[in-house]
């Protein structure tokens, strides 16, 4: 026990090494909640491209590009495209690796982001729409007022799962040096030539945030399933 303390000690607490593991997951979780705003926003507009020209045929040029669009981003790895981001599309200009984390990892989320709203979309009736034109209603506050309220509350629970995703997916920013959580961990690994506990310890964080992320979604799968029943 005292050889586990002492290694402890010499790991984190010495040099304040500690601090990699806190700023890295401060880095982590920014880059986190940001990324998911931009997919989230990105994701929403795509997603209403697709189901616009599903539905009724129109903006087909704008549905050409966001076809484009999902097929390069569902198609490369997520670290390929932050590498290209950062080394070949602002390699000629200072920018901060923070941002180019936000903007990598947020159009990688809008492309999947992008399908779950489709398929929220595309999963309401028929009848819903023709509901909504019963009403005097043109299609865009039909989507508005009767389809996209029942869209958003089908596809909660895995908005919520691509949440997560993300955040583990996040793991590979330290390719273009950015010290998020994991980059963290392998620089105090470097430092002391002791891999097991800094590892462990950043497989720990993971852990205990994605388990309280996966907490949260059941709560809301376990309240929209209750509303229903209601």
């Amino acid at each position: 026990m005292s050889d586990l303390m002492d290694k402890i000690h010499s790991t984190f607490i010495e040099g304040d090494r500690w601090k990699y593991l806190t700023n890295g997951l401060k880095t982590t979780l920014i880059i986190t909640f940001f990324a998911v705003l931009l997919g989230m926003v990105l994701g929403f507009l795509i997603a209403i491209v697709r189901a616009t020209h599903d539905k009724t045929g129109k903006m087909k040029i704008a549905n050409f590009f966001a076809k484009i669009y999902l097929t390069v981003i569902r198609g490369t790895p997520v670290m390929v495209q932050l590498l290209i981001i950062y080394y070949v599309i602002f390699a000629s200009v200072r920018i901060d690796k923070t941002f180019v984390g936000i903007l990598a990892f947020g159009l990688n989320s809008a492309a999947y982001v992008a399908e779950i709203f489709r398929s929220g979309i595309m999963s309401i009736d028929n009848g819903q729409f023709e509901a909504g034109a019963s009403l005097g209603l043109n299609y865009r506050k039909t989507m508005m007022y009767i389809i996209m309220p029942q869209a958003f509350k089908n596809v909660l629970p895995a908005l919520g799962n691509e949440c997560i995703v993300l955040l583990k997916e996040t793991s590979v920013a330290g390719y273009i040096a950015l010290e998020d959580l994991t980059k963290g961990g392998d620089i105090i690994r470097s430092v002391t030539y002791e891999a097991f506990l800094p590892l462990i310890a950043v497989a720990l964080i993971y852990l205990i945030i994605v388990m309280f992320l996966t907490m949260l979604v059941s709560r809301l799968e376990r309240r929209l399933a209750k509303s229903d029943r209601g």
